[in-house]
């Protein structure tokens, strides 16, 4: 991950949403993905305009990022990460 890329979030903004990000589920596996990474991902394909799949290969797998994205738009948690950051 290219930590000057323009769609990556600063330290200061990662530390307001940091706390609206779900905690693991209990059972299954433990999460052993970097979120900070997961998000920077996301904004990299929104502000980029790609498809997931073209998503460059120092992020995150695309389809974990796209299964965060997901997860997080349907339970309401990516409206609340949009606001904060607003």
């Amino acid at each position: 991950m290219n930590p000057s890329d323009p769609s990556n979030l600063t330290s200061q903004q990662w530390e307001l949403l940091s706390g609206l990000i779900p905690a693991p589920k209990t059972g299954g596996r433990k999460r052993h993905v970097d979120l900070q990474a997961i998000m920077n991902a996301i904004l990299y394909i929104l502000c980029a305009g790609c498809a997931w799949r073209m998503l460059p290969n120092d992020f995150p797998k695309w389809k974990t990022v796209y299964h965060y994205f997901r997860q997080w738009r349907k339970d309401g948690t990516w409206l609340e990460i949009h606001e904060r950051l607003r």
